[in-house]
């Protein structure tokens, strides 16, 4: 059921309290929901209706379309997304160093590719099933202030707007995800730390109708172009061609980033286009690697980005955090059949999988990219080309890039 949220209206108790409607939210909420838990989802804004223009998460890793196929949205997901079963490791000044098909690890998984389609698709797909459960409730506008939990029971405080001082009511339930992101208001009241860093340098992503495909023959779906001054990140989704690019902290104005005659430079530097690039959607942002002290108190679970952040290169924050929420749900399905293993190992295995695996991987291939000293440039790029030559080393390598070689596979995989 989809409703707006009415502080006026008395709050009706639950099973589960899931804060968010990302993709990690809808992942917790359906595959509790389709298991007879009552479930009320909170979402700040319109559920489901962000702008696909804006551009957010778009790869889905192997082992997020196995578990999104058990929850019956894969093949939804599919229609709206473009199979990318190649990816491509690139040099600005060499061209081509090395090329992987996903196909050498079609005995690991059902889906040996990466299926490129945006994060809002998946949540609009989740929402409208969720609005067809009668045991599912979906607030929208619904601002969460806080989440207590003590023994048996959860108390959250929902208030109708973001002004602190609107009036909040205060809903029960047994168990709560927090999947509630980067700013959490949940992990802030719970009073978790969250250590990290900071990049020093800030993103610029560009999106642009121009078929980058015609322009440098050969070239792969998914693409990471290393360069020591400006390295990037060239990848196609169904509605066009997206590059990101970091912007130097010495630049005097990042924001001058933007300025269209300056992302027309970078673009003509990928590849020449007389006519000019059509700039679809462009926007800058700061990238954090950071993970929670605690991903668990209590009756209160964390997900996603309100549990762990990281840079975007390698895809992996939408999809371990899709992961969190997998093992969130089935945690708690499996304490409510009276086995609390799962729970117990929750923040454990999530947690180290977050800070051991997904933000090493992350900043090694960060550091890949940038890299400045010849000789380590040269190495790498060696290495890359062996790699990709030997059979049982592309594998391995694809196994950990496609997030089906670590501890996710067990976390988020193997969950009966």
């Amino acid at each position: 059921m989809l409703l707006g949220f009415n502080d006026s209206r008395p709050p009706e108790d639950s099973d589960v309290t899931v804060v968010g409607l990302g993709p990690v939210g809808a992942t917790a909420a359906l595959k509790l929901a389709l298991r007879g838990l009552r479930v009320n989802v909170f979402e700040a804004g319109l559920a489901g209706d962000g702008e696909l223009g804006e551009s957010r998460a778009s790869t889905f890793h192997p082992p997020t379309l196995e578990i999104l196929d058990e929850l019956g949205v894969s093949e939804a997901l599919h229609e709206t997304g473009l199979v990318s079963d190649t990816y491509q490791y690139r040099d600005r000044a060499e061209g081509l160093v090395a090329h992987f098909d996903l196909a050498e690890i079609a005995e690991d998984t059902r889906f040996p590719y990466r299926l490129q389609s945006e994060q809002q698709n998946l949540v609009r797909i989740i929402r409208d099933r969720l609005a067809e459960l009668p045991n599912v409730r979906l607030f929208q506008n619904a601002h969460v202030r806080s989440a207590e939990t003590d023994g048996e029971e959860t108390v959250v405080k929902v208030a109708g707007s973001a002004d602190p001082g609107a009036p909040a009511v205060e809903y029960r339930s047994r168990w709560v995800i927090a999947a509630d992101g980067a700013h959490s208001p949940i992990r802030h009241a719970l009073d978790i730390g969250f250590p990290g860093i900071t990049y020093p340098e800030q993103f610029l992503v560009v999106s642009t109708n121009v078929d980058f495909a015609e322009l440098i023959p050969g070239i792969a779906s998914v693409n990471y172009i290393s360069d020591p001054r400006e390295w990037l990140v060239l990848l196609r989704t169904p509605l066009h061609w997206r590059a990101l690019f970091p912007i130097s902290p010495d630049e005097q104005d990042a924001a001058t980033a933007l300025d269209p005659d300056e992302i027309q430079r970078r673009l003509q530097a990928i590849a020449p286009h007389p006519d000019g690039y059509d700039i679809v959607h462009s926007r800058i942002y700061r990238v954090h690697q950071r993970v929670a002290d605690r991903f668990r108190v209590g009756r209160v679970l964390l997900a996603g980005d309100a549990a762990h952040l990281n840079n975007p290169l390698g895809g992996m924050g939408m999809n371990s955090g899709i992961h969190d929420a997998a093992m969130a749900a089935e945690a708690i399905l499996a304490a409510e059949a009276g086995d609390t293993a799962l729970l117990e190992s929750y923040e454990e295995t999530r947690r180290s999988v977050a800070h051991d695996y997904v933000r090493v991987v992350t900043h090694e291939n960060r550091d890949m990219l940038r890299e400045e000293d010849p000789a380590e440039r040269k190495r790498q790029n060696d290495h890359m080309r062996r790699t990709a030559a030997d059979p049982e080393l592309a594998r391995a390598h694809l196994l950990r890039s496609s997030m089906l070689a670590s501890r996710i596979a067990r976390g988020a995989r193997a969950l009966t």
